[in-house]
């Protein structure tokens, strides 16, 4: 199968790492892997700080990047969101402007095809079983996005438990938002300092040596608490885990 990588802005500028963990397990898979280079942001922060008409642009671009492939697979459950639910409304917004009358068509056939990492590997690709080996105790925390918009269940939590070695803990209220939230940080920043914190308890209590999620937005916030705090605890994506054989864990 042909998959394009759409890494979204925080592993391309932040945590590259993340991406080339998906493209080596899914090479390991069996699988083509393309990085289409005219890429950019989705515009997820610009629609969710209400600038949506500076998402047409950013719309027409990803179209453009990503049509022709048979699935493209991004490691951000947020990115995901965004293409599939929201890139729809842009393409509408432009079409009511009269900037691109043709977008919603190209969206359409492009958005439907994008898809969460776990997302791939347990619907499309049918694994559960990746042939990882990470041992080490492991909380997984489940991404707002991912799990209110997505509706991602416990497919990245099936893929986790079937890696070889690990041992897999419960997160005490591991469905309560850890506080990050996109430009939610910026603009409120005390309220999301205090969520990050609750989380870093949570995350603390389980005794876990690593915390993994499907975002690394959120393991940015709650792993910079986690820092503070002088822990120990390792943040690392679902993929860095998932394209783990041990060796380097």
């Amino acid at each position: 199968m042909r998959i394009a990588l759409f890494i979204g802005c925080y592993n391309d500028a932040l945590f590259p790492e993340v991406g080339r963990a998906v493209v080596r397990l899914l090479q390991r898979l069996g699988h083509e892997v393309d990085f289409p280079l005219d890429q950019t942001c989705c515009g997820q922060m610009h629609f969710n700080s209400g600038y949506q008409d500076a998402c047409i642009p950013l719309v027409q671009r990803f179209t453009a990047a990503f049509a022709g492939f048979d699935v493209v697979v991004t490691p951000s459950g947020s990115c995901a969101s965004m293409v599939r639910r929201y890139h729809p409304l842009v393409a509408g917004l432009a079409a009511e402007q009269g900037v691109d009358t043709g977008l919603a068509g190209l969206v359409a056939e492009v958005s439907p095809r994008v898809y969460e990492l776990s997302e791939l590997l347990v619907d499309v690709l049918g694994l559960t079983d990746v042939g990882a080996r990470f041992p080490h105790t492991v909380a997984f925390h489940p991404t707002c996005h991912s799990t209110r918009l997505l509706g991602v269940g416990d497919r990245p939590t099936r893929l986790l438990r079937a890696v070889a070695g690990v041992t897999v803990v419960d997160l005490p209220h591991a469905a309560s938002c850890c506080g990050f939230g996109g430009t939610f940080a910026v603009k409120n920043a005390d309220t999301s300092v205090a969520m990050g914190l609750d989380k870093v308890d949570d995350v603390l209590a389980t005794g876990a040596e690593v915390l993994t999620a499907a975002d690394t937005s959120c393991l940015m916030h709650i792993g910079g608490l986690l820092s503070r705090r002088g822990s120990g605890v390792r943040v690392m994506h679902l993929a860095e885990i998932l394209a783990s054989t041990g060796a380097e864990a």
